[in-house]
């Protein structure tokens, strides 16, 4: 095997996939990466036997073959090269050189037969979705996923395919936040499809997605996702189990008596000082609404107590509500209007909090806390 490549290519195509190399290296193998060389492509290949991540990046005139290297000390090699520099990489025995310049390394391998692939995905459901919206998707749902919850299935992100829309699902029993997008492309039809993806997964999504136009093409199968994002694959393993009737939880509009409409900005700079005082282990505020104005307060077990009042419109008698200020910073600062509305019953009762206009394309749930 042998072929040349700049850099500059070859370190960000190791960047696009070292996110899922295996740190603790259960399997010494794990922590290589799979270089392949094929019809004058290169494929960069990590896993850790959940998410694999392949990048591919054209090697005119390379000799081909595939072999596995430690990506961290590859990765490392090429973050210190020159940026000018041109790489020339051969394998002999058990062996793979690089060389740039005056500069040679010669760092051992392992077969590339031993390296995990995953398995061909039977897919249940077909789509494309702008990368734009797909980014914005998860944005403004992941941060409400659990956190290692012994209820596993809590520990990811809903995807649900509905027709010609696309919604995000995600809570950990105390909040739930809710977004949807159109598609531009579904096989789906009028059948709902559900799948779980778990938190890394969702977390290296995000991470290869940027703010463009350019399509995610998305394979869904019983097991497994996958998402083509130009040249690099994404492919992770879903969750199993099955995700709670988030519907039940989100608050119907006939329960809620009471409306504000506020400042989203105003609001949460509000929040935000008053959570300097709060307290660190509960993150309790309480939120005053009456017919022109939000009070909030925040104390801790110091005796010190933070006041903020912000000019709001409200409908209904007044009613005081504790909160965890986080779980409503977090909302607000995903929410895309500058207004944004509060529907609130009764101090046991959960808030849900939506743009202005409530068109449905995200919503948010608080569940309250005890004064």
């Amino acid at each position: 095997m042998k072929f040349q490549l700049d850099r500059t290519t070859l370190l960000n195509s190791l960047l696009v996939v070292q996110g899922v190399v295996e740190r603790r290296e259960r399997l010494p193998i794990l922590g290589n990466i799979l270089i392949v060389l094929k019809d004058e492509t290169i494929s960069l290949s990590a896993t850790d036997m959940e998410i694999e991540l392949v990048a591919r990046v054209g090697a005119p005139g390379g000799d081909g073959g595939e072999v596995t290297v430690p990506a961290r000390k590859l990765l490392d090699i090429c973050r210190t090269l020159p940026e000018d520099a041109t790489v020339e990489f051969t394998t002999g025995e058990n062996r793979a050189t690089l060389r740039a310049g005056r500069s040679r390394f010669t760092l051992n391998t392992l077969p590339a037969a031993d390296f995990p692939t995953t398995e061909a995905i039977e897919g249940q459901v077909e789509v494309s979705v702008t990368q734009r919206d797909l980014k914005e998707l998860i944005e403004r749902t992941h941060f409400a996923m659990a956190n290692q919850d012994v209820r596993y299935y809590l520990n990811g992100l809903l995807l649900e395919f509905r027709g010609d829309r696309l919604r995000a699902v995600s809570t950990d029993g105390h909040r739930l936040a809710q977004a949807e997008v159109g598609l531009q492309q579904s096989s789906s039809g009028e059948e709902v499809l559900q799948c779980i993806l778990p938190r890394k997964g969702v977390q290296e999504l995000l991470r290869l997605i940027q703010n463009t136009d350019d399509a995610v093409d998305m394979v869904v199968g019983k097991a497994s996702l996958r998402a083509s994002i130009g040249d690099v694959t994404f492919t992770s393993r879903l969750i199993e189990g099955r995700f709670p009737d988030y519907n039940r939880v989100i608050p119907r509009s006939e329960q809620c008596d009471k409306e504000a409409e506020v400042d989203r900005e105003l609001v949460r700079r509000s929040l935000q000082r008053a959570s300097i005082l709060s307290n660190e282990k509960y993150r309790t505020v309480r939120l005053s609404f009456s017919t022109s104005t939000l009070h909030v307060t925040a104390n801790n077990p110091d005796h010190e107590e933070a006041e903020d009042e912000v000019d709001i419109q409200y409908s209904g008698e007044a009613v005081e509500i504790g909160f965890n200020v986080s779980y409503l910073i977090d909302a607000l600062g995903v929410l895309p209007t500058e207004t944004v509305s509060f529907h609130l019953s009764d101090p046991g009762s959960s808030c849900l909090l939506t743009p202005k206009e409530d068109d449905g394309s995200c919503r948010y749930v608080v569940m309250p806390m005890r004064l």
